[in-house]
Parts: C-alpha cells; structure tokens; sequence
C-alpha cells in the first residue's frame, strides 16, 4: 500500500451517465439526419401512442444507464436495479397495445414475420457501439458486482437502439415485430 500510487476519483454517477447519453444522443441525431426521412419521423412523433411507446422506451434507456453507474460503485445501492422497471412495465404495455390495435385494423397480417428480422438486426447492431462504449466507461469503476451493472448496461443499450428504431419503423408495430424486439432486447442484455 505504501507504494500505491494515486488514483484519480471517478466523476459521480449521474454526471458519467449525463455524458455517455449526449454522446448517445449526437450518435442518434447524426443517424436520424443522414439516414432518416424526417417527414416519416416527425409523422410516427404526430401518433400520440407512439410518443408514450417512445418515452417509455427511452425513459428505460435513460433510468438504465443511470442505474448502471450507480451499480458500479461499492457503495451504490442495489434498489437502482429497480429503477427502470416501471417505465420497462409501460414500454411492454404501450408496444402491446400498439400490437393489439394493429391485428384489430389489420386482420392476420399482424401474424407475418414482414420486416421483424430487420427490427431485430437493427436493435441489436445499434447495440453494440452502444454497449461496448457505456462497458469501457463502466469497467473503470472496477464493480463488485459485476452482473447488475452489465444487466442494466445491456437493458439501457438495448432500449436506446429499440427508441433509435422506433424513428425509422416504417409502420406500427405488430406481433411478430414485438416478439423480434424482445428477442433483440433479451440478447443484447443477455451477452
């Protein structure tokens, strides 16, 4: 010990997860003004079930990625694995609700896996520059445990790429479709 050198402290939590979500958001802007229509984007923000779906989904992405660098502290309490569940709980509800109006005006077409490959491809691709970067910013905290803090870095990388492709979905969301951004979600969160 008496030949440790010294260690620079760690900025606190919230202003970490602060940073890392401007990052996150000029990535996302960039993508939206290169690749997105935005006629298409500013008309699925028009739907106000989209927008709960929406804020739901990056309330997620946000209340995770905070949970993650309070988790990776010693002394971070374990209840801030809690604090995404209830806009996770909307985000399920709202998305389902979106599926079951969809089969209602559409009939089986809610049924055919259409585009749910893409979806999944999608979440999953723009989760990985996401999770790996929020993994070199949480690793510096050294966390005792390890799992929660991957867990909800997953769950928040996961969530933000699924926001990020709610602007670019070209319709409403169906079954199938839901079922692919489960999928996408429970891989990202599980590798």
């Amino acid at each position: 010990a008496g030949d440790a050198g010294p260690v620079r402290r760690l900025r606190p939590p919230l202003v970490r997860a602060g940073l890392w979500l401007v990052g996150a958001a000029v990535a996302a802007v960039v993508a939206i003004a290169n690749w997105g229509d935005l006629a298409h984007v500013a008309a699925r923000v028009s739907d106000a079930g989209t927008v709960v779906e929406l804020v739901a989904i990056l309330t997620t992405g946000v209340l995770a990625v905070v949970a993650a660098f309070n988790l990776s502290l010693p002394d971070g309490s374990r209840a801030w694995a809690l604090a995404p569940l209830p806009t996770l709980a909307l985000w399920i509800a709202s998305s389902g609700y979106g599926c079951y109006t969809f089969v209602v005006q559409s009939g089986t077409s809610g049924w055919e896996w259409g585009a749910a490959v893409g979806c999944l491809r999608f979440i999953v691709g723009a989760s990985v520059p996401l999770g790996l970067s929020l993994f070199l910013l949480l690793r510096r905290a050294h966390p005792i445990a390890p799992l929660p803090v991957a867990a909800m870095g997953g769950l928040a990388a996961a969530a933000l790429a699924a926001g990020l492709l709610e602007l670019f979905h070209p319709f409403d969301i169906t079954i199938i479709d839901l079922a692919a951004h489960f999928v996408a979600v429970a891989v990202v969160v599980g590798v």
